[in-house]
């Protein structure tokens, strides 16, 4: 197996491993065992230790001595230390990319922002809510940024998924209008501020819901 071989194959395993932590399918504490999953994937144990080095930078496992790689935990300071990092990164991003923001990729955001809106369920919700953030984000140009960005969004992805686990509940988002209407005026720093305050919402107001989760997490 070529040294490319090996890295599309530990692409494609950490994809599904991360997947399955988003979404809690592999819950906090799960151990991620090697010839498993080299087994599962039908491959050596090279890709796997790869792919579970770069799950390791993305924040969703963490390998510890004589007890293995296990699925990363989280609490709220690691909720809202990914709030503080996101916030950053996308103000950062947004300025950069607000010269090449066009109607047209503005009207796409909006189209994101609504379906969102009146998303009837968490995934629904968390696939249109990331899709108005690349879209407004992509244009920067930067490509190690957008690829921290998402990383970061994965990681909040799972902080959602592991607090609703059912009785979404539908909501308007005003933040997201607001920035929508100050990028359409070209007041770029008015968007940012809104941008900022709407990422760092996160995690700041944890509550109960009615599947139980233990954190409040939009944005």
């Amino acid at each position: 197996m070529t040294a490319t071989n090996e890295d599309t194959i530990a692409n494609r395993i950490c994809r599904i491993l991360a997947a399955r932590i988003v979404t809690g399918e592999l819950e906090p504490g799960t151990k991620l065992r090697q010839d498993h999953i080299a087994e599962e994937f039908g491959t050596s144990h090279v890709p796997v230790r790869e792919a579970f080095r770069r799950l390791e930078a993305q924040g969703l496992a963490v390998s510890k001595p004589r007890r293995g790689v296990r699925v990363a935990t989280f609490s709220l300071d690691d909720v809202r230390e990914v709030a503080e990092m996101r916030a950053a990164l996308e103000v950062l991003a947004l300025r950069h990319a607000a010269p090449h923001l066009t109607p047209s990729i503005l009207d796409l955001a909006e189209a994101a922002t609504v379906e969102a809106d009146n998303a009837r369920d968490v995934r629904s919700w968390e696939e249109a809510n990331r899709r108005f953030h690349r879209l407004l984000l992509a244009p920067c140009g930067m490509p190690r940024l957008l690829a921290a960005i998402d990383d970061l969004h994965a990681v909040s992805a799972r902080f959602l998924f592991a607090t609703w686990r059912s009785d979404w509940e539908v909501r308007p988002d005003h933040d997201h209008r607001a920035i929508l209407a100050f990028l359409r005026q070209r007041r770029t720093e008015n968007a940012a501020a809104v941008l900022e305050r709407h990422v760092q919402r996160i995690g700041q107001k944890p509550a109960k819901n009615a599947s139980g989760g233990a954190f409040a997490i939009v944005g």
